[in-house]
Formats: C-alpha cells, structure tokens, sequence
C-alpha cells in the first residue's frame, strides 16, 4: 500500500465487479476491497478511509445500511452507491440516508472515476474544516472583549471565520475602543497562534528610525547600525504583525509595505538579498483612512491591500449595554491589585456612568473606575467616588437650554418624558433594593403584578442579578 495514496474503500458481493473496479483505479488511488458491509466496517474501523464506493444489492446487509452506519460513525467519509439501472428507488432512498452521490449500474469507468475525484476532494475540504472547527472548540474570546452588544457579538463571529485564513484585517475604531484586542484574538484563533504576535505602534516611532524598525537594517547600514537587526516584519515570520495607527506611517513606507503585500519579499535597510514574508498583516487605524486617502496622506492602493477584511468596533457609547458588565469588570480587576474591599456599584452611580459618553471609551472607563476604587470609603462605588467632571458634564447636559420656539417645545416633551422615566426608574431602583431582588416580594410591596415588575427592570435595563434573592 501507499501511504502517499488516498484511500478508496470498494464494496461490492461480486468477485468480477471488486476486481474490475481496483484494476481501473489502483494507480490513483490505494483500493481496499470487502465483499460485503460487515468486512466493510472491520476495514472502516482499522483504515483512514477517504471515500466509499458501495452497492445497494448485497446479502446480511445492504449498501443503504452500510450507507447509514458511516454517515452515523465515520461523517467526514462521503459515500457513493452503485445500483442497478430501472432501480431508481434505491438511489433515491440511498440519496434521502446521506448518499455523496449514485451511479446506474452497468457502470462508466469515466463516470465512476469523476465522481470518486469529487468525492475525494469533498472527504479532504470536510476534514480540514474539522480540524479548523476543533481548533476554535478550545479556543476562548480573551477575557477583556466583555460585551452582550450585537454588534459586538457580531465582530467575536467574524473573527473566528477570518482566522482560519491569511487575509489582510484593517480593524477601524476610536481610541481606547479594544482594537488591539481584536487583533490579538484574531491572531489567537489563527493557525499562527504558535508564532509570535508583534505589534508596532505606527504613531510612536521617528520617521527616520521607521524603515529600520519594520524591516531592519545590515550592519553598517548607517551610522550606529553596529550590527545586522531583524525588523518586526521578520521576527514576526510565521505570525501576526499588528500596524497600530497605521495612518501615521510615512509615505514612503506605505510603499515598501504594499510591495511586501503583494509580493511577500523585502530587504532589510543597506541589504540586497530579499527576505521572505509570511506574516499575517493587521493593521488599525484610530481615524478615517478614507479621509487621509483624499489629503493625499494615505495611499489608497495599499488602503485596499489591507482592507481584505474590515473591522468597525464601535465606541462605547453605541454599546452603552455594556457599561455594567464592564464596571463590574474593572471593580473586580483592579480591587485585587489595589487591595480595597469594593465588591460593587449602586445604580445611581451606574445611572451617571451610562449617560457619560466617554470619549476615551473603554480605557477611559477603566481608569474612571480605577480611580474610583482608589478614593471609594464603602464597600459600593457611590456617586460621590466618581471624578467630579465627569458629573458635571453629565448634569450639564441635561440642563442645556433650548434656543427657538420649535426647540422649546421639543425640549419640553422630552424633559417631560425624561423626568417621568427617571421617576419611575428611581421608584423602580428603590423597590427592587428594599425587596432585595424579590420579584414577588417587590409586586406584593408596590400593588404591581409581578409580570409589570419584569417588565419594567426590562425596560430600564436594570441589572438586579447583585440584588438577587430566592424568588419563592
């Protein structure tokens, strides 16, 4: 046998039929013969069989049969059935049970064979994608992507299918929204996660450094190259390479990275022997790259080269959703490092928290709560932990003074339904701590059944699970 050879498996209770079959196919492929479905699975159960050619017709067990217990035990091995011409009811059945594909016997050899080929090519694209499956299976979403926002959810899943392959990612997002994060997953899913992640941060390094930095420099290159340096592109071979602030790369330099793109070749500074580049390219970029292509800041045919595949993590203000679950994050992140006994925040806190828009966003919170934590006297995070500007800007904008009549009368409709919301949502917190998260108890107290008061938390998106109790 040859183990370079896929391996065909052929079925079949007639002696001339099995020899004719392996004669035709014995070059291209390594033929294991049975003469019936019980010899089949013994072969089935010792072999890394790649596809099955079987007959319908056969005593003690009939191809169908057959047919179903690989389908049941061996689901990435496509099976072809073979019956007799005039018993179409038999490929139809055959068919219905998981059947890859028929032939009508007497057989075509040409037939037979482009249908093992397809056959074949189906068996290798369902194990690979097995394999890929089985890798993201132990794969978890890194503990700092804290997110219920559909969209957010959204990007997790497109990054699980971007993994698998080596195209270009251009992830756009403001400062502070987690863009590193993405690539850092990405790359943790990828089949590079055994190679090394390297990020550079396009806006930190000196143009005249920039070139050397990314793709390194032979020794004597230039003043002070005392010896030979690998660049990032190369110690990130095999990896991923994370462009940060991609937009603030040089000109010159966006041309050299989309030759590496294209071709997957570069030379390092004062050399002339061209390297090789398998690095997976992620970049991110903190603006608009659109805008500096029109300012002629940016190139545009690299733009494209990287935006194979396009990231928009959105800021937390259009995740608002998520600030509670992220508070809680960071309470319970830093309260280990700073060694303070604070286990939560109360809702009115909460409550300015989530009408902040938070311009830094997710790192802006996390060093609000830091901070927070550093001068908190209770065990809560309480309205007067939280940095004064950040409640003066929220006061403030509640209290901004319409203009013309048409803005008066609008903004009188909304203040009335704001204060009418904040009313109910303030009488509703009340309730809810008083009965300590007791549905029951939080109806029975306020003459609402318990179907309103669940639908209330629902509509104020109030998180009760630190007040839970037993609900009897």
């Amino acid at each position: 046998m040859n183990d370079n050879k896929l391996k065909l498996l052929i079925v079949d209770d007639e002696e001339r039929s099995l020899k004719v079959l392996k004669i035709n196919f014995q070059d291209k492929y390594d033929v294991l013969i049975a003469k019936d479905g019980n010899e089949a699975i013994s072969i089935l159960n010792k072999e890394d069989v790649n596809a099955v050619l079987t007959d319908v017709k056969m005593p003690m067990m009939s191809g169908v049969e057959l047919l179903r217990f690989i389908k049941e035990n061996f689901s990435t091995i496509p099976v072809i059935v073979m019956t007799a011409f005039g018993s179409v009811e038999n490929a139809v059945e055959a068919m219905k049970a998981g059947a890859y594909d028929y032939i009508l016997k007497p057989i075509k050899i040409e037939d037979t064979e482009l249908a093992i080929k397809r056959a074949m090519d189906y068996s290798l694209t369902l194990r690979e994608n097995r394999t890929l499956k089985d890798r993201l299976k132990g794969y978890e979403v890194p503990q700092d992507i804290i997110t219920i926002n559909k969209e957010m959810k959204r990007l997790i899943g497109l990054i699980k299918e971007v993994a698998v392959t080596d195209a270009s990612v251009l992830i756009e997002g403001e400062s502070g929204t987690g863009k590193e994060l993405f690539a850092k997953a990405l790359h943790g899913m990828s089949e590079r996660s055994n190679g090394p992640f390297i990020e550079i941060n396009c806006g930190a390094i000196p143009h005249e450094l920039f070139e050397s930095e990314l793709f390194g420099h032979e020794r004597g290159a230039f003043t002070g190259a005392v010896a030979t340096k690998k660049g990032k592109l190369e110690l990130a071979e095999n990896g991923t390479l994370f462009l940060d602030e991609i937009g603030e790369m040089p000109l010159d330099l966006q041309v050299k990275l989309l030759h590496v793109l294209e071709n997957r070749q570069f030379t390092r500074v004062g050399g002339t022997t061209f390297l090789q580049s398998a690095a997976r390219i992620v970049a991110a970029t903190n603006r608009s790259l659109k805008d500096d292509i029109n300012e002629g800041r940016f190139r545009k045919d690299l733009y494209y080269r990287l935006k194979v595949v396009y990231l928009r993590v959105p800021p937390l203000r259009e995740r608002r959703e998520d600030i509670p679950l992220l508070v809680q994050h960071f309470i319970e992140k830093h309260g280990r490092t700073v060694k303070k006994k604070v286990d939560g925040i109360d809702l009115n806190a909460l409550e300015i928290l989530r009408e902040y828009p938070w311009p830094g966003n997710v790192r802006e919170l996390e060093n609000v709560i830091l901070q927070a934590i550093i001068f908190a006297r209770e065990e809560k995070l309480t309205v007067e932990s939280i940095p004064k500007e950040i409640i003066d800007f929220v006061r403030s904008t509640m209290e901004q003074l319409p203009a013309t009549k048409d803005e008066l009368q609008r903004e009188k409709v909304k203040r009335t339904e704001k204060i009418i919301m904040e009313l109910e949502r303030k009488f509703l917190i009340n309730l809810i701590e008083k009965s300590k998260g007791n549905i029951s108890e939080a109806a029975r107290m306020s003459g609402y059944d318990r179907r309103q008061i669940q639908n209330l938390i629902k509509k104020h998106k109030i998180d009760v699970s630190g007040l839970k109790a037993s609900d009897g």
